[in-house]
């Protein structure tokens, strides 16, 4: 049956909803806060430099390809990628740096540098995480958990798999150098989780990398969005802007639509979240209207970690400087500093920082002669305490002091652009609960069935996509949470996919 869908939020997982759904027929609408589209993907504009918000790591890009295809459409046809190598460059405390690709031969020699012994455990560590990537990818990205007997159903995988331990300590059983052992198990941070803590399935992100490789898109993440946003209404969808949502409405116990800010109200017959879902359960919908037992549960969700992010375009290149597109700058602690975000929740003295400089691939993005830059550090949620009114500038000028120092030489004196964002950015802007900048943390206990359901357990046309549902976040987890969605809620019919132009398989 065709049904009026409204979409609540713009990032990568609210418009892959969106695009499904209008591809399956259904009229869409999007109602965004900000005056742009993204979400956290949101584009600054600055003094001539593009700088996006994140995320800018592209992995699996034939998600792209595939939510295309859904539509009819060729991805190539909207914007265009190009890959990166290596997809990393990674620096220990010495500026010492270790790069990988593709390549398992060129890993092997980079891993040959470090300690030779370790060569053989990277094989067999990645013999194994082969099946991971198989099991908690292939078939379970994209699968709803909505009962406990679909946890049941997985669970012997997942004791197979050893999800009981960590990321870290699944690593260190094939990798023993300490250095390399960083490399191979950071990649939680990238979906907010801390290595120590984060089950070992999210090992597969290596794999995945491996097996697709990391991308970057020409003119930078933004210039996905747009597409999307391009296909969306190309397919008949309806953009709001500036439209900020104060309410999801329920009757009888089901959401008839959304209060915006101005009090007009959008009847809907199934309303789709992208926001974030902590503040979906704590801010959108009467508390009235939810169960004790969603209550409870929404308020014991532990939260990952927070970001502080510093923009900037600088005079000068620094292509001389040894820096690739992706630069990971690991400080010499690893443990305790990960325990002083997540657990201690307070702001160290040192760092560990991802450094993102896209105008060595992309020359759209900065004018020409400048660089384009983001140094990014992983900071606690706004649950520490930490006033960030008074903590930002002091933080940011110790972090860029250190490129200076090391990396960037003459850096603030070239600088002619800059923004930064904090953990109130995150809470006040973008609405995440705790300014937690990926939502609901990746731990065990917070995974798959654990995890906020993508149909609400209150409301059976309440949906969910994005960083706080199943999967979880990264592009790969949000785009998954939008074919779950579209798979939950269903085709508008044949005629409206034709109509679509969306090919139908007999039958």
């Amino acid at each position: 049956m065709k049904q009026k869908i409204i979409v609540i939020g713009s990032g990568f997982g609210g418009l892959g909803a969106a695009i499904r759904l209008a591809a399956a027929g259904h009229e869409v609408e999007i109602f965004e806060k900000r005056d742009k589209l993204g979400g956290r993907a949101y584009v600054y504009e600055i003094n001539g430099f593009k700088f996006d918000g994140g995320p800018t790591v592209v992995t699996a890009p034939f998600m792209f390809d595939d939510l295309w295809a859904a539509a009819g459409k060729r991805r190539e046809d909207y914007f265009q990628m190009v890959a990166c190598d290596p997809f990393y460059r990674i620096f220990d405390w010495n500026k010492r740096a270790f790069d990988y690709n593709g390549n398992e031969n060129f890993i092997l020699d980079q891993i040959g540098k470090w300690n030779p012994a370790d060569r053989d455990g990277y094989q067999r560590f990645m013999g194994t995480t082969k099946a991971i990537f198989q099991k908690g990818f292939v078939e379970l990205a994209d699968k709803p958990f909505l009962h406990f007997t679909d946890m049941l159903r997985v669970a012997p995988d997942l004791i197979k798999m050893q999800s009981y331990k960590s990321v870290y300590g699944y690593v260190s059983q094939f990798i023993q150098d300490d250095f390399l052992r960083r490399c191979f198990s950071f990649h939680p941070l990238l979906i907010g989780g801390n290595p120590f803590d984060a089950p070992s399935i999210y090992a597969m992100i290596h794999y995945l990398e491996r097996e697709w490789g990391i991308h970057y898109a020409i003119g930078g993440t933004g210039a996905i969005v747009k597409a999307m946003g391009r296909l969306f209404e190309d397919l008949g969808g309806k953009i709001h802007l500036s439209a900020s949502v104060d309410e999801i409405l329920i009757e009888n116990k089901r959401t008839v639509g959304i209060r915006m800010a101005d009090n007009v109200i959008h009847r809907a017959d199934s309303v789709v979240s992208n926001a974030d879902v902590g503040f979906t359960y704590d801010k959108l919908i009467r508390k009235e209207h939810q169960s004790l037992y969603m209550r409870a549960k929404m308020g014991a969700m532990k939260y990952g970690m927070s970001l502080f992010v510093i923009y900037f375009g600088t005079k000068r290149q620094y292509r001389d400087q040894g820096l690739a597109h992706h630069n990971i700058i690991l400080g010499e602690r690893y443990k305790g500093l990960l325990n002083d975000i997540f657990n201690k929740q307070q702001l160290s003295e040192d760092f560990s920082l991802y450094l993102h400089m896209p105008s060595l691939t992309d020359s759209s993005i900065a004018p020409d002669g400048c660089e384009n830059f983001y140094v990014l550090s992983p900071v606690p949620h706004l649950g520490s305490g930490i006033d960030w009114t008074k903590a930002a500038k002091p933080y940011r000028d110790v972090i860029m002091q250190f490129l200076e120092d090391n990396y960037l030489p003459d850096l603030q004196a070239n600088i002619i652009a800059e923004h930064t964002i904090d953990p109130l950015h995150f809470q006040g802007e973008l609405n995440s609960r705790m300014g937690s900048a990926f939502s609901v943390q990746p731990i065990l206990t917070q995974s798959a069935w654990f995890r906020p359901h993508n149909r609400s357990e209150d409301f059976e046309n309440l949906y969910f996509v994005g960083a706080g549902t199943h999967p979880g976040a990264g592009l790969p987890g949000v785009l998954s949470s939008s074919i779950i969605v579209q798979d939950l809620i269903g085709p508008a019919g044949v005629e409206a996919r034709r109509d679509a132009g969306v090919k139908v398989a007999a039958g």
